[in-house]
């Protein structure tokens, strides 16, 4: 069994675009798709598109949730996304499970078993960001540890692996869409991939047990970041050309 994960894509149907052909080429069985779709000051109505007609499991992250509240509880992304989509895209959003098993052994999810807006690979400490611990994670997926072989997490837009007490991966593919977030008041810490190419994993089932392999993609980031300032987002423009938080 291969599978291919993506999350955080966030709007940018560039990048997404770039990322399925890559899929494409890899022979997977199946995509999983962990959260957090279409807000962004991008594009939400031709990635919401693409995704609707691409076979995938999928679940809702904490801004999929955003969309289906009350617009005066949206952030700025959220509020950019929402005035863009019709009733199909949030009925689409609003089928999306908290949770899936995608096949036997491995679970989905966008930050942790319980909550779509917490970390599960990342501790965030007065000095930064910091990877977690593996007693950190496996606090964190409380009743669930033990029970899959698989955990894919979301939502940090960082790509990390955790082998757990009991031989089970955690997955983190990274952010297909949004490579640098400045910091908010729930998590104050900027985050940063570095470099601002689309990024997603391959989890495979081989010999040895489930192993996954981060992948990179080049796009035309430089449309994205263009795109972002015709809306009126520089930060976001910097941070979609860079990697880094301005």
């Amino acid at each position: 069994m291969k599978l291919a994960v993506i999350s955080d894509v966030h709007g940018n149907a560039l990048a997404l675009t770039a990322v399925l052909h890559d899929i494409a080429r890899s022979g997977v069985d199946l995509i999983v798709n962990l959260g957090d779709h279409l807000s962004g000051g991008l594009a939400p109505a031709e990635t919401a598109k693409l995704l609707l007609t691409t076979p995938a499991i999928a679940v809702q992250g904490n801004h999929d949730r955003a969309l289906l509240g009350p617009p005066a509880a949206m952030g700025w992304a959220d509020r950019f996304a929402h005035e863009r989509l019709g009733p199909r895209h949030l009925a689409w959003l609003r089928a999306l499970p908290f949770a899936a098993e995608v096949v036997r052994g491995v679970v989905a999810f966008h930050g942790t078993p319980t909550s779509d807006s917490a970390f599960l690979l990342e501790t965030i400490t007065p000095a930064g960001l910091r990877s977690a611990t593996v007693a950190e994670a496996e606090a964190r997926l409380g009743g669930s540890q033990g029970r899959y072989a698989v955990y894919l997490c979301g939502h940090s837009h960082l790509q990390r692996s955790l082998r757990l007490s009991d031989g089970s991966l955690a997955i983190n593919p990274g952010s297909a869409g949004w490579p640098a977030v400045a910091g908010t008041p729930a998590h104050p810490s900027p985050i940063e991939a570095g470099s601002p190419h689309a990024r997603y994993a391959i989890l495979e089932d081989g010999a040895d047990g489930w192993a996954a392999e981060f992948r990179a993609v080049a796009y035309p980031w430089e449309d994205a970041a263009a795109l972002a300032r015709r809306h009126g987002f520089p930060a976001l423009a910097h941070g979609l050309a860079t990697g880094r938080v301005g």
